[in-house]
């Protein structure tokens, strides 16, 4: 009698245990699922410089207005006077994104859009001609078209803007050549870009990022 006694015990015991364990599983796997859902969600600001054209700006901010539910179109500002680089008549992609930052309000990442050739410091190179500048993570980024083919230059456009937004959601270079995510490597790979890969796109939708199924 003193065995069966003994064995119920240890069969209860391990009951217990595996129902507190489920229990503390299910417990965390809510949590997590209502820090998701209570995160705010941010704002993007498209702040356009007065060289951006209409059409260019609204085709662009529509197609983002499609994969994120929070978009606000601002009007058209000036460069800041210190990105001017002028011994190359360019505009230097850091010292806009450290102006756009300084008007971006909390919660909200802006984005400047511009036609303007911009550049940046990048290794031994000090000014290196770009298509965009996103940190990751980041409130503030910028893309220009300058560098992009004329035949689909707001399709191209769209792409590195979404690339720089990527990059302020934490998102870094991804090996897929189809995706959104890809390193320029100094080059225009955007007609071989699609959509963003299933890697790129959980963690944009962890932060409420919408994509079609």
């Amino acid at each position: 009698m003193i065995e069966v006694g003994w064995w119920k015990m240890e069969v209860f015991k391990k009951y217990i245990f595996y129902i507190l364990l489920f229990l503390l599983i299910f417990s965390c796997e809510k949590s997590k699922e209502n820090v998701i859902k209570n995160q705010e969600i941010v704002t993007i600001l498209i702040q356009p410089f007065e060289d951006i054209k209409p059409q260019q700006l609204s085709e662009i901010s529509e197609n983002i207005k499609k994969i994120y539910p929070n978009v606000k179109v601002l009007e058209p500002i000036k460069f800041p006077k210190n990105s001017y680089y002028k011994p190359r008549s360019r505009y230097r992609a850091d010292s806009i994104i450290k102006f756009l930052k300084l008007r971006t309000p909390e919660n909200s990442v802006t984005i400047g859009l511009t036609n303007k050739d911009i550049s940046a410091t990048k290794g031994k190179i000090a000014d290196f001609g770009i298509m965009g500048l996103g940190y990751r993570p980041g409130s503030a980024c910028v893309a220009s078209s300058f560098r992009l083919n004329s035949k689909n230059r707001n399709e191209q456009f769209y792409k590195i803007a979404i690339h720089e937004l990527g990059h302020t959601q934490g998102l870094k270079h991804c090996p897929e050549k189809t995706c959104f995510m890809r390193d320029a490597e100094g080059e225009n790979h955007t007609d071989e870009e699609t959509d963003f890969c299933k890697n790129c796109k959980i963690v944009l939708i962890s932060k409420h990022w919408k994509f079609d199924k």
